[in-house]
This record gives C-alpha cells, sequence and structure tokens, in this order.
C-alpha cells in the first residue's frame, strides 16, 4: 500500500472546521487553523481524508500519496 499524507495550507485555511468533522483523527483545530495531527494517515480514514480535501472551500488541504 503507498503511504498517504496530508497537508493543510495555513495561508489558505479559514477554520470552517469541515474536515475536523470530516476526519477528526486527522484534522484538529490550533489558533484557528486546521493541522494536521498524524504523519502518516491511517488507511482506514484515507477515503475520509480525501472527501474532506474535496469539501474544503478554499482547497486548504493537500493529500499526498
Amino acid at each position: 500500500r503507498r503511504i498517504m499524507k496530508a497537508k493543510v495550507d495555513p495561508d489558505l485555511c479559514i477554520g470552517c472546521n469541515i474536515c475536523i468533522d470530516v476526519v477528526p483523527k486527522v484534522f484538529e483545530m490550533q489558533d484557528d487553523k486546521a493541522i494536521v495531527i498524524v504523519d502518516i494517515v491511517p488507511e482506514e480514514c484515507e477515503s475520509d481524508c480525501k472527501d474532506a480535501a474535496d469539501q474544503c472551500p478554499t482547497a486548504a488541504i493537500e493529500i499526498e500519496s
């Protein structure tokens, strides 16, 4: 399996909380911005991470695999 990583661009993040609602195991809020709290996205969260990236209104989430 390929390793998936998520990144949040703090300059684009508006703190809307969508990613936290979708994947709380991967994202949390810090200083009104979303941050990634895991080095590698757990396999069971990969689909949800892609959904969170797709739902992000400012395209602040980047998924690497």
